[in-house]
């Protein structure tokens, strides 16, 4: 039976409807579209039919030739894109990134970029850096683990079929279906756990390829009328395109719905080559598309460092029409002359040897890695010598004041010139309170037990409770605690407000089920330990407003039915730019922000509605921004290790605010 796997025009129309799609919806929309999905599809249907080819020829799989060959094909491309990566960072990119921008080429050239980029995506602390121009790399490093696996899969089809005596092809099949099964099974049960991680997990993307490889095995056997084939081709068409548009892809993939982009494939390619005048094949074998096709591997590679080069240098975070028009073309461009100076003069040649093959991948790759694994080295030798000047200048004392110096203005005459502010800027994203960065047993952020500090004996007993913007004070508690014998409990869940509706108050977002447990937990062992003071936020602070909500005051109510006495908060004013990335790019003097439009000019907590008579008040703002002007630094010291939180080591120095307005509020 002839295969239809053989070349297929349209493919290459469909290669190109999906990384412009992932283009497009990059630089004008921020978020995903589901074109990277077709990709991987494309990916198991192209692969596991060559392998299966290469059994029917040869009996066997030869993985090394097939690898070798592969890394000759795909490497190249990939290590002049990251060798221009390295290049626009130490040119552009403040010190902040640099290091990060060194480790994630790394990862992106041993292709377990998806890994690292999902240990960030955990790391709740490291969920504000701002983007990296190699995190489209993702896919690539899952395609990458694919091929390791893959002909591995084939093989032992094979060997299964010559001992049965069966087909190889059904049983590639069967193998197939077996590992399209296991993985969506693992993908969707992942995806509801931890969606943020289930993103880049190469176990919950495998169904996408396994499908691809179905459908390749299949394909020769489906035999559709015309007619049917084209509604196919359109209807495949219609979804694809409609998919970024109507799903929150970055926030529900890899689950079922990801069935969405991967089915309008299959149904695409499905339908072939109708040879009808209104078959979707007419567009997508029309030249233009054909060419984008044909250049899709490196405008996927170029397109993303170039939109983000084009926002640092503009200082924007989304495209205008035109802007985003010069970022399309300038990656088509960089793409054609990649393939037609990279990848076309070291594209496998039939008679190439396994070892030429990998001696030019090597080439290519190598020295990229090796380069920004120097770095690394490098970097990290500059961050020991900074932290030594640190040291010493704390050494001296009266070096670091921070909050102190609001107080009293003649510490800031005494703090010496030119010693650097706290934390070092590369290590401003990590300097936060123990209850994230212990080991896991001692992580309390979203744990469920009792969190203590302080004096366990105590004879008062405080608890902050809510999330990251309660829990960036807790330096602050644990001090004036220890100061002042007081029992400290942490009740902490990150991105999940203490609320009778938590998740309402995120904009587009549904209800949270997990948050809605953790609530539920935690009012549960408020009313057991029946703390004398409970620290919440009283509101929360967006980048252009300030909103209250009724889901605290629903919450104080039940604290007040307990007896617990309540200490509510104003949110901190929040910034559309990272702080240390500021003060990296133009200093600390200059890096002062407006506490508008995250602040309102009138506290809004005031006119909230059925507050009940255990709730005090306390607005801390003016020891962030004195006058409505947030400084970057205060005594010394970085205000905020990110958009939005404080930095442990600032934080710390409120201990006296904190310690006077408990005292105030309870008369303790």
């Amino acid at each position: 039976m002839p295969s239809r796997t053989a070349f297929r025009p349209e493919i290459q129309g469909l290669r190109a409807v999906a990384v412009l799609l992932v283009a497009v919806y990059h630089i004008w929309f921020g978020r995903v579209s589901g074109g990277v999905d077709v990709f991987l599809l494309l990916t198991g249907f192209l692969i596991t039919g060559s392998l299966l080819r290469t059994v029917e020829r040869e009996e066997q799989v030869r993985p090394v030739t097939f690898l070798a060959r592969l890394a000759r094909r795909l490497f190249p491309a990939a290590a002049v894109v990251l060798l221009a990566v390295l290049l626009m960072g130490w040119l552009l990119l403040p010190e902040t990134r640099l290091y990060d921008t060194a480790r994630q080429a790394v990862a992106s050239g041993l292709y377990f970029e998806n890994w690292a980029l999902a240990a960030d995506a955990v790391d709740y602390t490291a969920q504000d850096k701002p983007l990296s121009p190699l995190q489209h790399f993702w896919s690539l490093s899952v395609q990458g683990q694919f091929y390791l696996l893959w002909p591995a899969l084939v093989a032992a089809s094979g060997l299964v079929a010559r001992r049965f005596g069966l087909g190889p092809r059904g049983v590639v099949f069967a193998a197939c279906a077996a590992v399209f099964a296991a993985s969506l099974t693992y993908s969707v049960a992942t995806t509801a756990a931890d969606q943020a991680w289930a993103y880049f997990d190469t176990g919950a993307r495998l169904w996408e390829f396994a499908l691809g490889g179905m459908l390749a095995m299949a394909l020769p056997f489906l035999r559709l009328p015309v007619r049917l084939r084209v509604a196919f081709g359109w209807a495949g068409l219609a979804l694809l395109l409609t998919c970024g548009a109507l799903v929150n892809v970055s926030e529900l993939f890899p689950g079922w719905i990801a069935l969405w982009p991967t089915g309008a494939a299959v149904l695409v390619i499905t339908a072939g080559t109708t040879g009808s005048r209104w078959g979707a094949d007419r567009l997508l074998t029309w030249r233009p598309l054909s060419v984008v096709g044909d250049h899709s591997y490196a405008l996927y590679l170029w397109h993303w460092p170039i939109l983000l080069g084009y926002f640092y240098l503009a200082e924007r975070s989304s495209a205008t029409v035109l802007g985003g028009l010069a970022v399309l073309a300038l990656a088509f461009g960089a793409a054609v002359l990649t393939k037609r100076f990279v990848e076309d003069r070291t594209a496998p040649r039939p008679r190439a040897s396994r070892s030429w093959s990998v001696a030019v991948a090597g080439v290519f790759l190598v020295p990229v890695v090796a380069t920004a694994g120097a770095a690394q080295a490098q970097l990290a030798v500059a961050q020991e010598e900074l932290e030594a000047e640190i040291a010493a200048a704390l050494a001296e004392g009266g070096v670091y004041v921070g909050a102190a110096v609001l107080n009293d203005p003649a510490l800031a005459a005494e703090v010496p010139d030119q010693v650097p502010p706290i934390p070092p800027l590369a290590r401003a994203a990590e300097d936060v309170p123990v209850i994230y960065d212990g080991p896991d047993e001692d992580d309390c952020d979203g744990a469920r037990r009792l969190c203590e500090y302080g004096d366990p004996d105590g004879g008062h007993t405080v608890a902050l409770v809510g999330a990251s913007r309660v829990a960036h004070y807790f330096p602050a508690f644990e001090r004036a605690a220890l100061d002042n014998g007081w029992r400290l409990l942490v009740f902490s869940k990150s991105s999940c407000q203490f609320s009778s509706e938590p998740g309402v108050e995120e904009q587009d977002r549904e209800p949270d089920p997990a948050c809605e447990d953790w609530n539920a937990w935690a009012l549960e062992q408020l009313e057991r330990e029946r703390p004398d003071l409970a620290v919440t936020l009283a509101d929360r602070a967006h980048t252009l407003d300030e909103r209250t909500y009724p889901g605290f005051v629903d919450q104080w109510r039940a604290l007040d039915s307990w007896g617990v006495a309540v200490l509510a908060l104003r949110d901190l004013p929040r910034f559309s730019d990272p702080v240390p990335e500021c003060v990296a790019r133009i200093g600390a003097e200059a890096c002062v922000f407006d506490a508008e439009p995250s602040h309102d000019p009138s506290d809004p907590t005031m006119e909230l509605e059925g507050v009940p008579g255990n709730v005090a008040f306390a607005d801390w703002t003016q020891y962030v921004c004195p006058g409505g002007e947030c400084p970057a630094a205060i005594g010394n010291i970085l205000v905020y290790r990110d958009t939005s939180h404080l930095t442990d080591s600032y934080a710390a120095t409120l201990a006296p605010v904190v310690e006077r307005t408990v005292l105030e509020a309870t008369g303790w």
